[in-house]
């Protein structure tokens, strides 16, 4: 019993953690496959606290990069991961 007290909150953390993340859209303005980096004109990132501009994010996944070009206009989820503002999805807009 004691085990299963100990682990109810930190399931309960985990789920807010996650839903917490939301996707924002944008355009790709810039790949750098060489260094993992994708640069993204986005609207509003609501988990970030974050207006709408031009800027750089890190990938979580470095293949992810492979799935857009410049131009295509994608969805996307960030977030900071280990101090660094990351896309951890990304997708074109069909």
């Amino acid at each position: 019993m004691r085990n299963f007290l100990f682990a109810a909150p930190l399931v309960v953390v985990a789920t807010v953690a996650l839903a917490q993340t939301a996707p924002a859209s944008g355009e790709v303005t810039k790949i750098d496959e060489a260094q993992g980096k994708i640069t993204l004109k986005h609207g509003p990132i609501k988990n970030l606290d974050m207006d709408g501009m031009t800027m750089v994010f890190a990938t979580g996944d470095p293949a992810m990069l492979k799935t857009v070009k410049v131009g295509d206009k994608i969805t996307f989820e960030a977030d900071r991961v280990n101090g660094r503002l990351t896309v951890t999805k990304i997708s074109k807009i069909k």
